[in-house]
């Protein structure tokens, strides 16, 4: 099986340039990175939960994640400047690739109740936003303890110029795009 990465240089890349007339293949649009985004929310009082939280997230992501903290407090989410309220990772490169890889073939598949992504997931730019409600479809949780479920949000960020243009960029990789 090819990785993603070879099969955007050698199909998806020539059928693009060809279906939108680009004079160069430096012209195509391509993924430039993946941000994967986990809030701890009620959990951010159990530190241990919370350290569990950060070492799934490292395990499936593939790098360790950045603790984002809040930029103001709000009492009635019972957060402080400063507090930790969620993790994320951006991913680029080969980590990138393999994180897509993963998801695609592995995670989605595992998914309860998945029909596809939704169309309107595509923002006008061309950057895709999916939310998973659980973490333990991803391969590297089948053997993991899991106490804790949590949900992460993506992002696939593309150079696209237009949305019609980055929704067939995702369905020659592979992405399942509902129709």
């Amino acid at each position: 099986m090819k990785t993603l990465q070879e099969q955007y240089n050698t199909e998806v890349a020539p059928r693009m340039q060809k279906e939108f007339k680009y004079a160069s293949r430096f012209a195509v649009p391509r993924i430039t990175k993946v941000s994967v985004n986990v809030g701890i929310g009620k959990i951010r009082d159990n530190k241990d939960i919370v350290n569990l939280v950060e070492k799934h997230l490292t395990l499936i992501v593939g790098q360790k994640p950045c603790a984002r903290e809040a930029k103001k407090a709000i009492s009635s989410f019972k957060t402080r400047k400063g507090m930790v309220i969620g993790y994320s990772a951006t991913l680029r490169g080969r980590r990138m690739y393999d994180f897509l890889n993963r998801w695609i073939h592995y995670a989605i598949p595992r998914m309860r109740d998945f029909r596809g992504i939704p169309i309107k997931s595509v923002d006008g730019a061309g950057n895709l936003t999916f939310g998973m409600r659980e973490h333990i479809v991803f391969p590297e949780m089948i053997s993991e303890d899991i106490r804790t479920i949590f949900g992460l949000e993506i992002t696939v960020v593309t150079n696209a110029k237009t949305r019609d243009e980055a929704i067939f960029l995702f369905k020659l990789l592979g992405f399942p795009i509902e129709r």
